[in-house]
């Protein structure tokens, strides 16, 4: 016997809700999901504003949609997978743009952002070292294809199982196992160059 998920379940009734015209209701899925979204996205794209507007876009595509969700599935997965297709066509459509563009803000990113404010009450040299690695960690997770970096960021950061992953990317098991391997071998190889050329 399947075990019920109450959260799905708790999902599944304000989706009804909608359905049954009261649209306020999805003010309490926006609430519930806005900042696991915005996370995913933010680690995806790499640009705050960017970050809230796709968050923002997959919100509203989902409402739009909302008639072709299964009651039965997961609302997070449905909503996440929107997400990370908006924010991969985003990445797709930079990476044209870069092409013809020469990447001057590489060197003056503002990496604000990417520190923790734990670290901040550390010594400066501390605080600078960490800000340092977690910038050549997103500088590797860039080289990556959008896939690569999602599957990544699913594994690492959200925490999901290979199964969830295959769910969210609707992609096979094995084939998530592949892009993994892949992707944490490249990682590492990048990371050992960096660290070579810094000592």
């Amino acid at each position: 016997m399947t075990a019920v998920n109450p959260n799905r379940e708790i999902d599944a009734k304000i989706v009804l809700a909608i359905r049954a015209g009261d649209a306020g209701a999805y003010r309490e899925l926006v609430e519930k999901y806005q900042s696991r979204i915005y996370a995913m996205v933010c680690g995806m794209v790499r640009d705050r504003e960017e970050a809230h507007d796709l968050t923002q876009d997959a919100f509203v595509k989902a409402f739009k949609n909302l008639e072709r969700f299964r009651l039965e599935a997961s609302f997070y997965t449905w909503l996440y997978r929107i997400a990370s297709n908006l924010s991969i066509d985003w990445l797709r459509k930079q990476k044209r743009r870069k092409h013809d563009e020469f990447d001057e803000a590489k060197a003056a990113r503002d990496s604000t952002g990417m520190i923790d404010p734990v670290y901040q009450k550390q010594s400066p040299g501390k605080a600078m070292e960490r800000s340092q690695l977690k910038e050549r960690i997103f500088d590797a997770m860039e080289t990556l294809s959008p896939e690569h970096r999602q599957i990544v960021l699913l594994r690492e950061v959200e925490g999901y199982s290979y199964a969830e992953i295959a769910d969210v990317m609707g992609i096979p098991e094995g084939t998530v196992m592949s892009r993994l391997f892949y992707a944490r071998r490249k990682l590492q190889g990048l990371l050992r160059e960096d660290m070579e050329a810094v000592s």
